[in-house]
C-alpha cells in the first residue's frame, strides 16, 4: 500500500525546509513552500547553485510568523503573509514578476551572512507566476517560486536505489522534495499520471531534472568534490542531456495531506 511518508515545505527558495506532519495543498503548492525568496541586487533569484552556504540558513514556522536562523542562535522573524509596501520586478528563470520587498533591516541581516547584498522579497496572494506554457496542462496552471512545478515527490525506492550505487549514501533532503512515498519498486513514481493523496488529486507531469544543487551537503552547505549523486545519476538517468530523478506535480484541487495517506494511482503514463 503506497503511503506518504514525509512531507516538506521550504519557505525561503533555496534554504532549509521543515519537515511537516501535514500540509494544506494551494494552486501554488504545498501552503507556504517557497512564498519567499532571496535576489541580488539586479532581482535576480539566488539559490545554492551560486550560494552552497544557503543550506544553512534555517526556517521554523511557529505562531503565524516565519523565522530565519543563522548558523549559531542568530535569527530573524517575519509574518507568513506579510503585507510589505514596496515592490520589485524580481526575475527566476524565464520568469518575471512583481514581487513584495521586505524591509531594510531583514535585507541586512541576510545580506551580512551572505556577504553580499541580497533582499528578501515575498509572492503575496496577488502576485502571480504562471507554470511555463510548454509544461502546463491547464491555462491557470501557477507555481510559487519553485524552479518549475508547484510539488516535488519522490519515491523512497528510488532513493534507496541509488545509494546502493553510491560509496557514501545520501539524504534524501539532497533531493528537496516536497512528498516522499513509501514506494517498494524504484522509479515507480516514473510511470504515474493522475493520483490521489488521500481525497487531493494532482496530476504527476514530468520527470524533475536535476542540478548541482544535489552536490551540496545539506547540513554543512559544502559541495562535495566528486559531484557526487549527481556523477553517478549521469551513468544511469540521464535523458538527452538532462539527469531525471523525482517528479514535477501540478495541482489538480486544494486538499490537505497528511503523513499516513494513502496515495492511489489513478492513470498511468
Amino acid at each position: 500500500m503506497l503511503q506518504v511518508s514525509a512531507l516538506y515545505v521550504y519557505p525561503i527558495k533555496s534554504c532549509a525546509g521543515i519537515s511537516v506532519a501535514a500540509a494544506n495543498v494551494e494552486s501554488r503548492g504545498l501552503q507556504y513552500d517557497r512564498r519567499f525568496m532571496l535576489v541580488d541586487k539586479n532581482g535576480r533569484f539566488l539559490t545554492q547553485r551560486q550560494v552552497p552556504q544557503m543550506a544553512l540558513l534555517g526556517t521554523a514556522i511557529e505562531a503565524g510568523m516565519l523565522r530565519a536562523t543563522r548558523p549559531g542562535t542568530e535569527s530573524i522573524e517575519m509574518p507568513l503573509n506579510p503585507a510589505y509596501d514596496d515592490t520589485a520586478r524580481v526575475k527566476i528563470w524565464r520568469s518575471e514578476l512583481d514581487a513584495s520587498i521586505a524591509p531594510s533591516a531583514v535585507n541586512d541581516w541576510f545580506s551580512e551572512y551572505l556577504d553580499r547584498p541580497v533582499r528578501l522579497v515575498y509572492m503575496a496572494d496577488d502576485q502571480h507566476r504562471r507554470v511555463s506554457r510548454e509544461r502546463a496542462s491547464a491555462a491557470d496552471d501557477e507555481v510559487s517560486f519553485a524552479d518549475g512545478a508547484p510539488i516535488l515527490l519522490i519515491g523512497e525506492a528510488s532513493l534507496a536505489d541509488l545509494n546502493t550505487r553510491l560509496s557514501e549514501p545520501v539524504p534524501m533532503l539532497r533531493f528537496r522534495p516536497n512528498i516522499v512515498v513509501n514506494t517498494s519498486e524504484a522509479y515507480a513514481e516514473d510511470g504515474w499520471r493522475r493520483i490521489e493523496i488521500g481525497t487531493t488529486p494532482l496530476e504527476v507531469a514530468w520527470s524533475c531534472s536535476r542540478c548541482t544543487m544535489t552536490t551540496v551537503d545539506p547540513h554543512t552547505g559544502v559541495v562535495d568534490e566528486s559531484r557526487e549523486p549527481l556523477r553517478t545519476l549521469r551513468t544511469f538517468r540521464l535523458q538527452g542531456n538532462a539527469v531525471m530523478f523525482g517528479q514535477n506535480v501540478l495541482t489538480r484541487g486544494s486538499g490537505q495531506l497528511r503523513v499516513g495517506d494513502h496515495l492511489t494511482v489513478i492513470d498511468r503514463r
